[in-house]
């Protein structure tokens, strides 16, 4: 398969936005991910589970270019060597990183070439101090809390609250990333979001109009004896 290059793709939507889309539901999810969201018993977690699961199709598909009901995301865990839990990737799609991160009514996913990771978090969210970063003003203590997360699920740092691990990191946008790594933060001030991706390769930002409806699959023709 010819693995795509570019800008990795990210993504930040509403809950609503997405489970509103009358191109999606549930019955995309496969069988582990239903098994999965049936443990939630929190309705309004249960929902911005799904709908995470739902915008990382549609980011996966404007970057691999098929079709959101032929897509397979995956998760493994490298620690205990399990499926179903940890990293997620994108089955058939070697190469291709996958994230996803939703709260209290927001969702994002990012994919691209090589690791990737997202983080989106209520702008009105004030997390305590980092370790070893000081207390800095609110939301630009939220911002190093969205970009530290989204750099370890890339793989870039090797834990977001490790005091003094690497010191604050620049925001506002490109940069100020470890090496190897491009890292983007923005506030979406339409959802009251704040949020960052990182990835291997610069990061493109897209809105939810940048992802078309799913094509519904053929129908199936049963042969007939």
């Amino acid at each position: 398969m010819t693995r795509r290059t570019g800008p990795a793709l990210a993504v930040v939507a509403t809950t609503a936005e997405v489970l509103t889309r009358p191109d999606l539901g549930e019955e995309l999810l496969l069988p582990w991910e239903r098994r999965r969201l049936d443990r939630v018993r929190v309705p309004g977690r249960r929902d911005d589970v799904l709908a995470a699961r739902l915008l990382l199709r549609l980011c996966a598909s404007r970057w691999t270019g098929r079709p959101v009901h032929e897509l397979e995301p995956a998760q493994f865990c490298a620690v205990c060597g399990r499926y179903g839990h940890g990293r997620p990737y994108l089955r058939g799609h070697p190469g291709t990183g996958v994230s996803l991160s939703h709260a209290d009514g927001l969702v994002a996913a990012a994919v691209g070439a090589g690791p990737v990771g997202v983080d989106v978090e209520p702008a009105g969210r004030r997390p305590a101090a980092l370790p070893g970063h000081g207390p800095g003003p609110g939301r630009a203590r939220l911002l190093q809390w969205v970009r530290r997360e989204a750099l370890f699920k890339a793989g870039a740092i090797a834990s977001p609250y490790r005091p003094g691990a690497d010191g604050p990191l620049p925001v506002g946008g490109p940069g100020g990333a470890p090496a190897g790594r491009y890292v983007l933060d923005w506030t979406d001030e339409r959802r009251a979001a704040v949020a960052a991706a990182a990835a291997a390769v610069p990061v493109r930002l897209l809105t939810t109009a940048d992802l078309p409806p799913e094509t519904p699959p053929p129908p199936r023709h049963l042969c007939r004896p």
